[in-house]
Formats: C-alpha cells, structure tokens, sequence
C-alpha cells in the first residue's frame, strides 16, 4: 500500500495548493486565514458532513484530498456537498496501520481527511511533519490533541418533516470555533449544511437549534419526537 502510495506522489503533487488551501465561501468564517493552512491541524467534533463541507473547494479547484479512517464516509454525501470525487482517495486500512498509511497520504495529496482515534504523540508529531515539509492541510475527524483550530457542532436542526410528514430537506448547524494563536478566541457560526437547495451557505446562530448528538424533529401530536443522527 505505502509502495502505491509513493509512486502515485509525483503526479498527486502536481496539484499541490498555494499558502491557503481553500474552503467554501460559508466556512471561510470558521477559519482564522479564511483558509485550511498547509502543516496544520484542523479537527471536527459532531459531523461528518462538515468534515466533507471543508474538501469541497480544495477538490473542485484542483486539489487532491485523501481521507484515511473514516468510517461513515459516504462518497455521495461528499459529493452532494461538492466535493470532486475524481480529486478524492479514500483508503480502507486497518486500525493498526491507519497510522503509517496517513502519513504516505500526507506526502501526496494537499488535503487529508483523517478519522479514527488519535494515535500517539510522536506519531502526531511526525505527521505534522510531514504535512509541514510537503504543504498538506490536516483535518480530523474527531479529538486531536494540539490542534490548531478546532470545530464543534454543538447544535443542529433538521427542517422538512412538517406535523411528522415530508422530507428532511435542510439542516442548519451551529458550530463553535476554537484553538489556538489566532484561533484562541471562541466564536459561534451558523450554517446551512445544506439548504433545501442544497447549497453550503451561513446562517444565524441560535440558541433555539437543537443540541447534538441528536436534533429532535417535533413529529405528529402524541408520538413524541423524532431523534435524527
């Protein structure tokens, strides 16, 4: 695998990002640059989608993303967020060598997406490494100790289902940011992840959006609410 991974490298890097990797103009709020910065830590608490949300510029200029252990990775998901799968490797690994495989990727693509437990902190630190010396932006799935910037959906509400009948047609999150330098100073922004035209686009950040891990739909009266995940 690493063997593949290496002789794919040269022509990955033909594609490689400028000081700024770049994300859609609704998450340029999230990030003190405004951007992904190549060698840094970005994680994300409570959603795949945003996740996925933040490849969709990078892949769709040019940029070669590769996601390493995330399990509920949905390529249609990603796509419907816009992210360009023809820019996107997605690597099954085991657990045991998720590590090792992120680090080949890290030295490939502009943008990895990585999932699964943080490993070791001379494992973290040989990744930031690498992703420092080759211009790879990082952004994790899940706790990452030393991030530099850290995402948190705190709260999200899915709108669609009406008195317990329709469609889920849009969600609308709040995340809260955080981190460290110029990330220190803790905000929250709103989003639509998607509209009901399924765009990626800001929106308020109220206090009345349902709290995670689960949004409760009020459905029909007398049957209680619907938990969606």
């Amino acid at each position: 695998m690493e063997a593949s991974l290496a002789a794919l490298a040269p022509q990955l890097q033909l594609s490689r990002p400028g000081p700024l990797v770049p994300v859609l103009p609704a998450l340029r709020d999230l990030l003190p640059e405004r951007g992904l910065r190549p060698g840094a830590v970005v994680s994300v608490t409570g959603g795949t989608a945003l996740v996925l949300a933040l490849a969709a510029a990078a892949t769709s200029e040019g940029t070669w993303a590769g996601a390493v252990g995330i399990d509920d990775l949905g390529t249609l998901a990603a796509a419907e967020l816009g992210v360009d799968l023809r820019r996107l490797i997605v690597i099954e690994a085991p657990r045991e060598r998720q590590a090792e495989v992120a680090l080949a990727m890290a030295d490939g693509v502009g943008l990895l997406l990585l999932g699964g437990a943080a490993p070791t902190a001379a494992a973290r630190e040989r990744l930031a490494n690498v992703a420092r010396r080759s211009g790879c932006a990082v952004v994790v799935a899940g706790e990452w100790p030393g991030a530099r910037v850290r995402l948190r959906v705190v709260a999200r509400h899915w709108e669609g289902l009406g008195a317990g009948r329709g469609r889920l047609r849009a969600r609308r999150l709040v995340v809260e940011t955080g981190g460290r330098g110029a990330a220190a100073r803790e905000r929250r922004v709103g989003l639509w992840l998607p509209d009901a035209q399924g765009a990626v686009r800001t929106a308020e950040a109220e206090a009345s959006v349902s709290a995670v891990p689960g949004a409760a739909v009020r459905t029909a009266a007398g049957r209680g609410p619907l938990t969606v995940v």
